[in-house]
């Protein structure tokens, strides 16, 4: 028989670490080939990790609730045949024997080193995440200077902000070594940074208390690090969408007949933006440092609602490539399966920009927050039929249009005033030219 290791695989570049929120299969279960394992929970998403082979589970390395790194094993399959990377090596004389047995050994300490679990509980008790420790490996930090670091984390936990804190406090003030004959003088003390705090709130009896769920208390925290990351500004239009209103009402029952699909506004507003992101790539960037990252796909992020009333972001790799009916299948797969929590975690990685639709639940505009790590989003207002001036070669009149407002939020940092603005008036010049003949 052999041991074949379950390991928590990749999810996105950004994605260093995931929580274990539940395991489906108990020691002793038998698993079939892709057969969904354990669920866990990423800042991101949330997912089923599905067995590469089918077997016995013999081993659980992480409990409900660990953080686990990426790569980390977290459980152990017994299968039918031999071990996997056990091949005996062939040698033929005493020099190669003993030149193997060396490489042999340095293999053996790096895979003792890599797989020996990162999530770690002290000798206090206290439990370290994978991040947490190698962050701390790396800046030297001992176990017991690391036990000294007060948690701000679920049960004292020391989160990645706390230890980053402690390690750039740390070096506020050097130590200087003195001459033997200088006077004696008391090194300062650290000064610890200080946080501001909410003011307290009162709560009575009627009142109900509710616990902020964990994707909400993810979502409040990557919202809040963006507003300190990024200088939002907003640039708003209001554009004239009749001749959208009117193509897509003539020809959405066939679109259906033919395609299966039904064709609503988001994905012909997703077209024109792609296009209009190809018109001017520097939206399509991300920032890191004193440095700007040119994205070369174009990869639009959709905000979509999920069943318990948060948002979350599926992406449409390669919009720009795509035609209006590929567009018009990826906007509705990528919906279903997120009212469905179906999405995967590749669904969700890799946005270089992000659209969100507030004019669903009918508000006209709206100023959204960037989506890190990108630099601009922007908002789809409601539809509505306005008294609008026409402008005719027979003259100026009053008649009903159908119009809506695009707020675009972008970051001060790098996209300035006249690009955030020149933005959005493309986009309004290619859906206001929407031709009415035009087929599907």
């Amino acid at each position: 028989m052999a041991r074949f290791e379950l390991k928590l695989p990749k999810m996105g570049e950004s994605v260093a670490e995931a929580t274990i929120t539940s395991w489906l299969k108990e020691v002793g279960d038998t698993i079939e080939l892709d057969e969904a394992v354990v669920e866990i929970a990423t800042d991101k998403v949330d997912s089923e990790i599905p067995s590469e082979v089918a077997g016995t589970l013999i081993e659980i390395l992480y409990e409900k609730d660990d953080v686990v790194a990426v790569g980390a094993t977290i459980a152990i399959i017994e299968i039918e045949g031999e071990d996997f990377g056990n091949t005996p090596v062939a040698v033929s004389n005493n020099a190669e024997k003993a030149e193997v047995e060396e490489i042999e050994k340095s293999i053996e300490k790096v895979v003792e080193t890599v797989s020996t679990p990162i999530a770690k509980v002290s000798d206090s008790g206290k439990f370290y995440s994978p991040l947490v420790r190698n962050i701390a490996q790396t800046e030297g930090i001992s176990m017991s200077e690391l036990e000294s670091i007060s948690g701000s984390g679920k049960d004292n936990r020391v989160t990645k902000e706390d230890i980053l804190s402690y390690i750039e406090n740390k070096g506020t003030f050097n130590k200087i070594e003195a001459p033997a004959d200088a006077v004696k003088v008391e090194t300062p003390k650290k000064v610890e940074k200080t946080v501001a705090k909410a003011a307290p709130i009162s709560v009575n009896g009627e009142d109900e208390i509710i616990e902020m769920s964990r994707m909400g208390k993810l979502i409040s925290k990557h919202m809040l690090d963006s507003i300190q990351t990024s200088a939002h500004v907003q640039s708003f239009i209001e554009i004239d969408v009749t001749n959208i209103v009117n193509w897509r009402g003539k020809v959405k029952d066939a679109f259906f007949k033919r395609e299966g699909e039904k064709l609503t506004f988001t994905p012909i507003f997703m077209q024109a933006i792609a296009t209009t992101i190809k018109k001017y790539p520097l939206i399509n960037i991300s920032v890191n440092g004193d440095t700007i990252i040119k994205k070369k796909n174009i990869n639009l992020g959709m905000a979509a609602a999920l069943p318990d009333g948060n948002l979350i972001v599926p992406v449409i790799k390669n919009a720009d490539q795509l035609s209006l009916v590929g567009i018009t299948k990826a906007v509705n797969d990528l919906a279903n399966r997120a009212r469905n929590n179906a999405l995967k975690p590749d669904d969700i990685q890799g946005g270089t920009y992000t659209v969100t639709n507030v004019g669903g639940f009918g508000s006209i505009m709206g100023t959204p927050i960037i989506n890190q790590p990108q630099v601009a989003i922007l908002a789809l207002g409601a539809i509505r039929k306005v008294p609008a001036v026409i402008e005719t070669p027979e003259g100026d009149f009053i008649g009903i249009r159908q119009k809506m407002f695009v707020s675009h939020s972008y970051d001060h940092r790098v996209v300035n005033g006249a690009l955030g603005g020149m933005f959005i008036k493309t986009l309004k010049d290619i859906l206001e030219s929407w031709d009415l003949n035009q087929d599907f």
